[in-house]
């Protein structure tokens, strides 16, 4: 056949993905005019020598064509005869996965399973984990609001014992660094393009469904630290390691006819969690530091690669201590550049909030849609968008955070439980709501449907808003926020990847893992990594499985827990406290409380 096969690349109009294009020709024609990143199904010529465009997002399979079979082989979907046309070129055949058909396959079920933890069933199950502790608990996260401000931000002004420092000897760390470095991991590009993406693909109404999620997130994130205390242990350098590994191991595992399926559930998380650490935690994020700092200061990949392998080996290989201590200095700092630069920007555009109020709640419920298929299509999609961005930027049921949380000097689970409400707070309600407003009263969406508007790329739509306001130092001020919550972010997950890593095969083999974390710096840096991000992201969405399994079946344990605390700190009654699962760890606990209770009374009395 006189067919002439190409390939191009764009995005995909639903979720912002990179896709592939493929198009045909005559090849007696040589002259093809070019096509801009529009991937709707159109017709570059008039007349017989029509060129047609077909193509399919890798991500959510949205097809840009009406037709669902090739014309070319009638009967196969488009995409498959592109691919493996027989009379194709060889470039068609091998362009994205080699000669090896098999990564064929191998792609289509990371993608099946990508959309079973990211899609309905995913983000249903972290829905309704959220709102089924928020009623167990009566809604602590709103009932208890003053509360929990009081003693989480409020507490690093007012208790010196929440920001002070550990001795030598004790391989914990304080409540204030085991907050900023679970802020670290949480807090990262996600907050910048993620809440782009959701507008995009959601329209501003997405917003809405972030804060949702993000609300009923904020006791799941309770639950997670609550038990990541209550369940924790000592290895042999003293130090404390929980997570979702430990409560499903010792507390689901606990369950009469569970202790098979706690452990099994307990491997497979640690096993995700250590494959996305590489993945979501490592090379993309190094990606994205290593391409805007080249873009907007023209860095080599590689010198950039090697500046942050370098930087990375000293943070890591000290262990959790340096990394805090790093932490508690980067995570304020890079929140309140990020911070003052979007409040900047939305108090130059005030005027415009109210419109952009009014537009995230209207589009929300779709209230400008005509028509009833228009109408449910929509509140789909904005919902969705909304869930899964707000998933991504918060991280509350992936289990993650609490790995660090548990690491606390702090002897009370609540107390733990209070500082992971005010990280989804943080994170999602103030940091993401500021990216969003940034957008949305610049003028660089349409505040109806949140179409991107003339002349801007989707995928850079906070550093359009950010040019329009400070010009030329836009894109630097983006790029140097990305390094900062990108960067915050490997070290975060730097530390999960090693508690994984320790609960499958000790002290020793995290060790090794660390060496091979830093190392993994410079690959980030200098490759492409369509496929890794791909894979992380699955492995990050896999994670969340088996630790809400976990959080669901110790629902009650974290009740419990809640009720014994209030009623020994609120109203004042002698009872024994639940402070560890396990009988040493509360007598030791008990024994440090009554000699620190004896000095305070020993001071007092002087």
């Amino acid at each position: 056949r006189n067919i002439k096969w190409n390939i191009g690349a764009s995005y995909c109009i639903n979720c912002v993905s990179t896709v592939r294009i493929a198009w045909r020709t005559p090849v007696v024609k040589r002259g093809m005019q070019k096509f801009s990143a529009v991937l709707l199904c159109k017709s570059l010529n008039a007349g017989k020598e029509c060129i047609k465009i077909y193509a399919e997002c890798m991500i959510c399979h949205a097809r840009t064509t009406k037709n669902d079979t090739c014309p070319v082989d009638s009967g196969r979907p488009i995409w498959y005869s592109l691919r493996y046309e027989r009379n194709s070129s060889n470039v068609l055949r091998n362009v994205i996965f080699g000669k090896e058909k098999c990564m064929e396959q191998f792609m289509k079920i990371n993608t099946a399973v990508n959309g079973f933890v990211w899609g309905p069933f995913g983000l249903a199950l972290l829905f309704c984990t959220g709102l089924w502790l928020s009623v167990r608990t009566g809604f602590f996260q709103f009932r208890r609001m003053g509360y929990w401000l009081k003693h989480t931000i409020g507490a690093i002004f007012t208790n010196k014992d929440v920001t002070a420092h550990t001795s030598k000897e004790d391989m914990a760390i304080s409540q204030f660094q085991s907050m900023c470095t679970a802020l670290a991991g949480t807090i990262g590009t996600g907050n910048i393009v993620g809440v782009a993406t959701a507008i995009v693909s959601g329209g501003p109404g997405a917003i809405f469904w972030m804060w949702v999620m993000a609300l009923l997130g904020m006791m799941t994130s309770f639950a997670e630290n609550v038990l990541g205390v209550y369940y924790r242990r000592k290895n042999e350098k003293g130090e404390w390691s929980g997570g979702a590994m430990y409560y499903l191991t010792d507390g689901l595992g606990a369950k009469p006819g569970c202790k098979a399926v706690g452990r099994v559930l307990a491997v497979l998380f640690a096993c995700f969690c250590i494959l996305a650490s590489f993945g979501i935690g490592n090379m993309s994020q190094i990606n994205s530091i290593a391409g805007n700092m080249n873009a907007a200061f023209h860095l080599p990949y590689l010198a950039t690669g090697l500046a942050l392998m370098v930087v990375t080996a000293l943070i890591v290989i000290g262990g959790l201590k340096r990394v805090a201590a790093v932490t508690e200095k980067l995570v304020p700092l890079m929140a309140l550049f990020y911070v003052a630069g979007a409040l900047i920007i939305v108090v130059m555009h005030a005027g415009n909030i109210p419109a952009a109020l009014a537009a995230i709640f209207k589009g929300a419920f779709n209230l400008n849609a005509a028509g009833g298929g228009a109408l449910g299509y929509g509140i789909s999609q904005t919902i969705t968008w909304g869930f899964k961005r707000g998933a991504f930027s918060n991280e509350a049921g992936l289990g993650s955070a609490v790995m660090v949380n548990s690491a606390s000097n702090v002897k009370e689970p609540v107390h733990q439980g209070m500082w992971g409400v005010f990280e989804v707070f943080a994170d999602t309600i103030v940091v993401c709501t500021l990216t969003a407003l940034v957008i949305l009263t610049t003028g660089v969406v349409d505040l109806e449907s949140g179409a991107v508007l003339a002349g801007v790329q989707d995928n850079a739509l906070v550093g359009q808003a950010f040019t329009a306001a400070f010009g030329s130092f836009g894109p630097k001020f983006i790029a140097v926020s990305i390094l900062l919550f990108a960067y915050s972010t490997t070290l975060g997950w730097s530390h999960y990847g090693t508690k994984a890593v320790e609960y499958l095969f000790g002290t020793a083999g995290s060790r090794i893992y660390k060496v091979v974390f830093v190392c993994m710096t410079v690959v980030g840096a200098t490759m492409k990594l369509g496929l890794a991000w791909d894979l992380s992201d699955t492995f990050n969405g896999l994670m969340m499985i088996p630790n809400l399994i976990g959080v669901l079946a110790l629902s009650g344990t974290v009740v419990d827990i809640t009720r014994n605390y209030f009623a020994r700190r609120v109203r004042g009654e002698d009872i024994e406290p639940m402070w560890s699962a396990f009988e040493e760890y509360q007598k030791e606990e008990e024994a440090e409380a009554a000699a620190e209770k004896a000095e305070l009374e020993k001071a007092a009395n002087k």
